[in-house]
């Protein structure tokens, strides 16, 4: 069964000033790299999709261990590229000068209205859910393309886990931004193979293989 976090008006201030924001944003300064993700340089948000400039990113899932179930977004139909698309629960980019870090705290904040200040765990040395509150795990990096109409993606995308400690996690705190986000649902693993084995076309670039570096982390089966 499909839940989804709520878009209530009563927290609409969370969001406000998003609009004057929107332009602001296409002329942030993204952090280029090399392909061991060095960096190299920075661009304006818009340049470096419009000349397949690579760059960093990041890709944040979030999996409700009680009932095993994972969050996912169908993002705005505005969006630059990939609108109406469903994907992971928050992907964007560092800015110049960001730490990953705070980029991670500041992006679940400005779309999903979540507080956390994340630390970067990496279950290959610390293990796979600790009970560090804030805790978000590194499941590893990959490098794609795809073109959109002008525009492109590409990205060494870093994949992170988040699995919120039960005491302290209520699918209510998630408030969805609709600048950003145009739908959202709480899925199993199987509702979700078998979504994107019958229309993989509703699905963004990235998400497959970002999957699949949640689900080696997680010790669950890669998703074909």
């Amino acid at each position: 069964m499909f839940t989804m976090c709520r878009f209530d008006e009563e927290y609409a201030y969370i969001f406000c000033g998003l609009e004057e924001e929107r332009d602001i944003k296409m002329n942030d300064e993204l952090i280029l790299v090399d392909s061991q993700d060095r960096v190299i340089g920075y661009g304006e948000k818009l340049e470096v999709h419009q000349k397949e400039l690579l760059h960093r990113a990041f890709s944040i899932f979030i999996f409700d261990r009680t009932d095993q179930t994972m969050l996912i977004q169908k993002r705005a139909a505005g969006k630059y590229h990939s609108g109406g698309l469903w994907t992971n629960a928050c992907c964007s980019h560092p800015r110049k000068g960001e730490t990953m870090e705070t980029c991670l705290s500041e992006r679940v904040k400005e779309e999903l209205g979540l507080k956390v200040q994340f630390h970067i765990v990496d279950p290959k040395t610390d293990g796979l859910f600790t009970e560090e509150r804030n805790a978000i795990y590194s499941c590893g990096s990959f490098i794609y393309l795809a073109r959109f109409d002008g525009l492109s993606e590409h990205e060494i995308d870093h994949v992170f886990l988040y699995c919120p400690l039960a005491h302290t996690f209520a699918k209510e705190d998630f408030v969805c931004n609709p600048e950003e986000i145009e739908d959202s649902r709480w899925v199993t693993m199987d509702e979700l193979d078998k979504w994107m084995a019958a229309s993989p076309e509703e699905f963004t670039a990235w998400f497959g293989k970002a999957l699949e570096l949640v689900r080696k982390r997680m010790g669950q089966r890669k998703y074909v």
